[in-house]
């Protein structure tokens, strides 16, 4: 793929325009390319909120993806078969999940779709694009239960969705990954976990303390406080005579952020550290003195990737006004697991598209193993990814700066 990215860095020729309600691309070889008049179409579905709140992450996957078609377009990559994309806004709203499948599985050409960004959005989008056996690769779901199912926190796994696969690790992870950095790298050893009673807190919470304390750690007191409450003062007054160095929170920054501004008013100089749902800047707002805090977000960022430079490069040359964004790499690879796919069933079935593609294509995908922007591309029996990586984040002169990325592996 580096290859192909810093060629397309270096100048291509491609005229593409953005045009319809789903800003498709239509039209637009490139000039000497491999497509041709007489190519079969492969639509490639995007969903992704490319309006509201979430609409810088969702546009950074949605131009991604679209960077990955015109590569495969330019080069020929599938001999016989043009690409495009067909992106739908989600809003980061679940209720639009279900209108955009039924969309997807409407259009015969569409063989796959990358998305959505959110977990909540994922619940009601998986589903349907299962029930038509449409392959669906997700560049940022990180809720263990779509690829483990509901028993998963219980130790019973079962994979609910045979079409689902996504790039990026998960919630799984996180726990288990802070406990090793705040244990080796931060040198703590006594530590103090609260939790927000939610699923996703609380699971974080289980995973942290059970790697730390398996590496020798103690946990000098649990809490569990509600998603409402912004008053800490009684908790920050327990975790002083705790004598806890650290703090462990599982829930997210409109918590975090109070509690750690409190505990510090209270003269409790210890980190705070947290999941993906404290990395945000509104922790920083909401927790003005927030210096040392840490926070483990899923993935690495695009300059710590294999490809990194190079996706980063194309995507400048391709002139898009939108940032990548976090999610961009994971966005760019989980197209090219659609490309591949499509390639390998053109190439068993004599340079043609079968007739059962669709129901072909998750199959495909499960065998993928190929070097991608983010490493190594493939998924193991539950569709996740086998290249799980997570970064942690401190709080440096009010900002967040990423201190490593490493596997989720020790």
């Amino acid at each position: 793929m580096g290859a192909t990215l810093a060629t397309l860095a270096a100048g291509s020729v491609l005229t593409w325009t953005l045009s319809g309600e789903d800003e498709t691309p239509r039209g637009g070889g490139a000039a000497g390319s491999g497509a041709t008049a007489s190519a079969v179409t492969v639509v490639i579905g995007v969903d992704a909120p490319l309006s509201g709140g979430l609409s810088a992450m969702g546009l950074g996957i949605r131009n991604s993806a679209d960077l990955a078609v015109r590569i495969a377009n330019e080069k020929g990559y599938v001999p016989g078969v043009k690409f495009e994309i067909k992106a739908l806004d989600d809003a980061a709203d679940p209720a639009k999940g279900a209108l955009n499948a039924a969309r997807f599985v409407s259009d015969a050409k569409v063989l796959g779709v990358v998305g959505p960004l959110n977990s909540g959005t994922a619940r009601t989008l998986v589903a349907p694009l299962a029930q038509a056996d449409l392959v669906n690769v997700s560049p940022g779901n990180t809720d263990p239960a779509l690829t483990l199912g509901p028993d998963w926190a219980a130790g019973t796994k079962s994979r609910p969705y045979d079409t689902y696969f996504r790039t990026v690790g998960t919630d799984v992870d996180q726990g288990p990954f802070a406990a090793r950095y705040l244990h080796a790298e931060a040198g703590k050893r006594k530590v103090y976990v609260i939790d927000d009673k939610s699923v996703y807190g609380s699971g974080l919470t289980s995973g942290f303390r059970a790697e730390f304390e398996k590496l020798g750690g103690t946990v000098v007191g649990t809490e569990q406080v509600d998603p409402a409450q912004r008053e800490f003062s009684g908790l920050a007054a327990k975790v002083r005579a705790s004598g806890a160095d650290s703090v462990y929170f599982g829930g997210y920054y409109d918590s975090a952020g109070p509690l750690s501004k409190q505990l510090k008013q209270a003269g409790v100089g210890i980190p705070l550290m947290g999941g993906d749902g404290i990395f945000d800047q509104q922790f920083l707002t909401s927790g003005p003195k927030a210096d040392g805090d840490l926070a483990v977000n899923i993935g690495a960022p695009a300059e710590h990737e294999a490809g990194g430079a190079d996706f980063l490069a194309g995507y400048r040359k391709a002139g898009y006004s939108e940032a990548a964004g976090w999610y961009g790499p994971y966005a760019y690879d989980a197209t090219w697991s659609l490309i591949e796919a499509v390639k390998s069933l053109v190439t068993a079935n004599g340079g043609t598209l079968p007739r059962d593609a669709r129901a072909k294509m998750p199959p495909a995908v499960s065998r993928l193993s190929f070097d991608g922007v983010t490493g190594r591309v493939a998924f193991d029996g539950y569709g996740d990814t086998r290249n799980r990586r997570l970064t942690v984040y401190s709080v440096t002169d009010g900002q967040w700066t990423a201190e490593t990325s490493g596997p989720v592996t020790p």
